[in-house]
């Protein structure tokens, strides 16, 4: 059995304060183009007419972020957005980075037209805003020691061994999800962003991390270190029900026009493995890909 995650998934200060130069280039904020307020109106006609859309990013890889090195926006949802706009006649997409709690305030408040951040589709979200279909979906993984000696593929693991420890960022989908499945709270610890819990790790005070696959993936292949990460999972609720979660792009709720052409075409890269394509590059994998699942279904849970 199954159902749509309707808990909060921001576990979004990932990688956020660096853990080394290499961390501390990928992830400094940019602005690369002007927070002045962009006119609504007719969205979808607008950008049409003058070709290009300006969408807001979090600056926070694999997801949305600038690539130092050609001074570009980049990411799985700006490179997404990019090949679909395109399709649609918008040849520029131009980005604003701003923190991800200003994300859904300065898309309504017209600041740009687009979030494209890889933003979780939750309930709470789709009264304020309006949601593309998903691009992904967002399993639960764990970052271990190689070889996982502990053999920990679910938060059961830590009811089970009490010896255990685990790393979770604070106010993140995560930490509900240790909480939820009956982890002690004494077993339990707290990071600020995920280099923290990477370094609690790395110092043998934990025995994993636990964030999205995708997330820990990207982190291990920039630090590297003697670690693994486990298989990705959904969690399972308390009646054994499997807890489906994915993100995709914000938009005004007024924008319906827009975001039904996007959806269009981003049902067409689905179908001719278009989107894998260009997904892949950023960490996600065929296990991610979101099959037929629909926004309404996530803000309806």
């Amino acid at each position: 059995m199954t159902r749509i995650r309707g808990s909060s998934m921001d576990r979004r200060r990932f990688l956020t304060r660096a853990g080394g130069a290499g961390l501390a280039a990928v992830f400094a904020p940019t602005l690369l183009s002007s927070c002045s307020r962009i006119g609504t109106g007719n969205t979808f006609d607008r950008i049409k007419e003058q070709g290009f859309i300006t969408v807001g990013f979090a600056n926070e890889a694999p997801y949305g972020y600038t690539d130092l090195a050609t001074g570009q926006l980049t990411g799985e949802s700006p490179e997404l957005a990019r090949a679909i706009f395109k399709e649609l006649g918008v040849d520029t997409v131009d980005g604003v980075s701003v923190k991800f709690d200003g994300l859904i305030p300065g898309l309504v408040g017209g600041q740009f037209d687009m979030v494209a951040a890889g933003m979780a589709i939750i309930p709470e979200r789709c009264l304020e805003v309006s949601f593309t279909n998903p691009e992904y979906l967002s399993r639960t993984a764990f970052m271990v020691p190689e070889g996982n000696p502990n053999g920990i593929t679910t938060f059961g693991a830590f009811k089970e061994n009490p010896d255990l420890t685990l790393c979770v960022m604070v106010a993140t989908v995560e930490a509900d999800m240790a909480k939820d499945q009956g982890v002690p709270e004494g077993q339990v610890q707290t990071g600020p962003d995920a280099p923290s819990c990477y370094e609690l790790l790395e110092t043998g005070r934990v025995d994993a991390v636990a964030l999205t696959a995708i997330s820990l993936r990207w982190m291990l292949d920039l630090r590297k270190g003697p670690f693994e990460v486990t298989e990705g999972f959904f969690p399972l609720d308390e009646k054994g029900e499997k807890i489906i979660g994915g993100g995709g792009f914000a938009l005004r709720q007024d924008d319906g026009s827009m975001r039904d052409a996007f959806n269009g075409k981003l049902e067409e890269f689905k179908q001719s493995g278009r989107l894998l394509e260009i997904i892949e590059p950023f960490g996600f994998s065929e296990q991610e890909l979101p099959g037929d699942l629909t926004a309404r279904q996530l803000c309806e849970a």
